[in-house]
């Protein structure tokens, strides 16, 4: 009894994927033989919807194209792999133009708001075909605007993770001042993902500039927590095992008493007063000493 119940429920969902099938192919049909009247309107209400303003109507229509075609290959194959290689590569362009996700998003739904209404047209006669057709039809278009909304979405979040750090770069720059001297002004708060990126980025610099002494001004920085200080002691420590001295500047009287505070190991740090103070102290440590240039024939000395 149980085998006939299972046997006969195989045949039945055999029958419907076959049935899912049939429709899907018929619709692939239609949308390919009406693709110039579809593709027109969907384009017509994108720009009467005033997505993607920031291309041209010759650039909405040549995506719509894309994306219809696109669509329409995943309702005939099944397979989202072309789609989800061409909404990457469609982010990629459009993203740097300022297009916004719900953007994206509302064209998907428009589109499959235009292809709905051609299905309701054709089929209007036939409400039980109509329904069947909507039956296969609805779960193929939730599935291509899901992928075209989440590759979108990936590519955005990718963009906006290389503009956070290209930003943390510039505000943290290794500046070499000459042979075997670097400063690294630090402005702005530190947390601590800057501090790592901060550490990284100053043992590259050590190492590519075989620096001597590192001098590290955080006269810019309002405050640092125990984490942070913490982290900075952790970078001279690895400074000097790369074989530079660091040089701390800039701390305010804030700053100091937190470090005094949270028992932060005040031998490790070497620290001078201001900028100009570390640049000597850094300049003594390498040997380098001030000379005032000769006068010249009439000149008075000074």
């Amino acid at each position: 009894m149980t085998t006939d119940l299972r046997s006969r429920a195989a045949e039945i969902k055999h029958t419907d994927a076959d049935a899912t099938a049939a429709l899907l192919r018929e619709l692939v049909a239609h949308l390919r033989k009406n693709r110039t009247q579809l593709r027109e309107e969907w384009a017509r209400r994108i720009t009467e919807s005033k997505l993607l303003m920031a291309m041209t109507r010759e650039e909405i229509f040549a995506e719509a194209t894309s994306v219809y075609d696109n669509y329409v290959e995943v309702l005939e194959t099944g397979s989202v792999e072309a789609l989800q290689a061409y909404a990457r590569n469609l982010s990629e362009r459009i993203i740097p133009r300022g297009v916004e996700t719900h953007e994206v998003l509302g064209i998907v739904l428009l589109l499959r708001d235009v292809l709905a209404r051609s299905l309701f047209k054709k089929y209007q006669a036939d409400f039980g075909l109509l329904n069947a057709v909507l039956d296969a039809y609805e779960p193929a278009a939730n599935r291509i605007a899901n992928t075209v909304a989440v590759g979108f979405v990936q590519e955005r979040e990718r963009i906006i993770r290389q503009q956070q750090e290209a930003i943390r770069e510039l505000s943290t720059p290794v500046l070499q001042v000459r042979d075997r001297l670097l400063i690294l002004p630090i402005i702005g708060v530190i947390d601590s993902l800057r501090a790592r990126q901060l550490t990284e980025q100053l043992l590259r610099g050590i190492r590519a500039n075989r620096a001597k002494v590192v001098v590290v001004d955080i006269t810019g920085v309002p405050s640092v927590d125990a984490t942070v200080a913490n982290h900075l002691v952790q970078t001279v420590d690895a400074s000097r095992l790369m074989g530079a001295n660091v040089i701390v500047t800039g701390l305010s009287s804030e700053i100091a008493q937190t470090l005094v505070t949270i028992g932060v190991d005040l031998s490790k740090i070497n620290a001078v007063g201001d900028l100009q103070g570390g640049i000597e102290e850094a300049e003594r440590l390498l040997g380098y000493s001030v000379t005032m240039p000769e006068p010249k024939p009439g000149e008075v000395k000074a």
